[in-house]
């Protein structure tokens, strides 16, 4: 159908795959903190928990390696099957992908349909240095604001706010029913980090 078949919806697909097929350990698929509630939801629709980390493939691997799980990803698409191999490889994920098509028989649309994807807004507020990222992460009336959003999303979304690694950035990503609801959420929390 011409829609975009991102990380989180790939490892619906293959982790309800190898859960079917006996082969997906503790029943878990290894996401992050970044991967969208409509994994989540999926995951708990199909039998299938989802474990969190922190942001980066190596976060992943860390976890999947402890635990003995064989797939974990990322939403942006680094996948790791750790029957295959111990990296991300876009080469085997879409062989991967391609093998559960072409053994299920349906479209990759069917497939994909019951992972829903939550609108997603992700806001970036640039800080002055680390030593801003740590005072505005502790700050109380921070901790307040996203707790107040995720009361008002009601369930039906989620609110992260976590300092980049990288670069002097505090990321406020919200997702919830409708994108003008994640944007106005992410947009109040964005307002309140650049007064403190």
């Amino acid at each position: 159908l011409g829609e975009p078949i991102d990380g989180d919806k790939i490892m619906a697909v293959c982790g309800r795959y190898l859960k079917e097929q006996g082969r997906l350990k503790g029943d878990t698929v290894v996401a992050t903190v970044m991967s969208n509630i409509g994994l989540h939801r999926f995951g708990q629709d199909n039998g299938i928990q989802i474990v969190c980390t922190d942001v980066g493939d190596r976060n992943v691997l860390e976890r999947m390696v402890q635990d003995g799980f064989v797939l974990g990803g990322e939403q942006s698409g680094h996948m790791i099957f750790l029957e295959h191999a111990t990296t991300g490889d876009g080469e085997l994920t879409a062989l991967q992908l391609l093998d559960v098509l072409w053994k299920s028989g349906k479209p990759a649309s069917a497939l994909v349909s019951g992972c829903r994807q939550y609108p997603q807004v992700l806001v970036n507020v640039s800080v002055a240095d680390n030593g801003e990222k740590k005072r505005i992460m502790s700050a109380g009336s921070l901790q307040t604001a996203v707790t107040d959003t995720e009361a008002r999303l009601a369930g039906n979304g989620r609110v992260l706010v976590r300092p980049s690694g990288t670069e002097a950035l505090i990321r406020v990503m919200v997702e919830a029913e409708t994108e003008s609801v994640a944007q106005a959420s992410a947009d109040e929390l964005a307002k309140l980090i650049k007064s403190l």
